[in-house]
């Protein structure tokens, strides 16, 4: 199969173009790293990038919480026009097979019990909240504390940033376009990947990036909130892994199918930094009780249909994973 992966020479479309390879198909990378005029957002260039190829694995994106809404217009193009330019350029060109890099973000907050009301969706966190120290949703009907668990993927979609929106949008986009043309859509929704190559000092790198940064300075971690907030870690060669299956599986034709792609295994960010700290050998975290207004407590997966229907199972422990990752590159 010849795969064209967008945003091929990133942080996880590089393991993708390895898996590939490793599997036995041709990869077509297609990235402004390697190419100035690789651009998805530019009709021509991904016409020309499109010719000769069986599926597409999109991965370019503009990833992480940025600076609240100053760089919404760059998300939105970056995100949403550049994924219908290329899905109008499948269509034009006949390709029929979409794997999409989707994001956990959709959701908002993960899935919350109330022990009088069951399943809750609380709203978004208010500043006055957080100044107080006061970090975990309440129950929205009468205020008692909840439990957080995993969610699901028919759990509705809650995007509470721009980021988020923007990660939602491309679904809606590709799902437009499997329906318009019979083809087969894949949204691999994408818990917190780290791994090797995963960019460093930048706002829009993943937390892991900002602690390993850090240590790499000689400086502690700087962890916000309590800590406590709830994440799924899943390694970088899991989701390249994950991103095969789905090219490869059997699917409906004319219709988008999400899946969640994380370890299983629930981590605070308290337990990544210090996981991190001890595995280079630098400072303790330190907690800092800070916060950003767009992020939320707790969400962590439910991937069991991933490895359900597409026979996908991660293979790196959050133990080895830390370790390896703070010695990487």
């Amino acid at each position: 199969m010849r795969v064209l992966v967008t945003g091929g020479a990133g942080f996880i479309g590089s393991h993708v173009v390895e898996a590939l390879t490793a599997r036995g198909h041709e990869a077509v990378v297609f990235d402004v790293r390697d190419d100035p005029g690789a651009d998805v957002r530019d009709p021509e260039s991904v016409a020309r990038a499109l010719a000769g190829v069986d599926a597409v694995c999109h991965q370019a994106a503009m990833v992480g919480l940025g600076n609240g809404v100053d760089d919404a217009a760059q998300y939105v193009s970056r995100n949403d026009l550049g994924t219908a330019v290329l899905v109008a350029g499948m269509a034009r060109a006949g390709v029929r097979r979409l794997v999409l890099a989707g994001s956990m973000v959709v959701y908002g907050e993960g899935r919350y019990d109330c022990p009088r009301h069951g399943v809750v969706r609380p709203g978004p966190r208010a500043a006055a909240d957080l100044d107080a120290g006061r970090f975990e949703p309440a129950c929205p009907f009468c205020g008692a504390e909840l439990e957080p668990g995993v969610v699901g993927e028919d759990a509705p979609a809650d995007p509470r940033n721009v980021y988020a929106t923007t990660k939602l949008t491309q679904e809606h986009l590709v799902a437009a376009w499997a329906r318009s043309t019979g083809g087969v859509g894949i949204s691999l929704r994408y818990h917190n990947v780290y791994g090797p190559r995963m960019p460093r000092d930048t706002p829009y790198a993943g937390v892991a990036a900002l602690f390993r940064s850090a240590l790499a300075r000689g400086e502690a971690p700087r962890v916000f909130e309590d800590g406590r907030q709830r994440r799924d870690f899943v390694h970088v060669r899991d989701v390249a892994a994950a991103n095969l299956s789905a090219l490869e599986a059997e699917a409906a034709p004319g219709t988008l199918t999400a899946y969640n792609t994380g370890s299983g295994v629930p981590h605070t960010v308290g337990e990544l930094a210090g996981a991190l700290a001890a595995a280079c050998g630098g400072p303790e975290p330190v907690v800092t009780g800070e916060y950003r207004l767009g992020d939320v407590r707790h969400i962590t997966a439910d991937s069991s249909r991933l490895r359900a229907e597409l026979g996908w199972e991660p293979a790196v422990s959050f133990e080895d994973g830390m370790r390896e990752f703070a010695g990487a590159q």
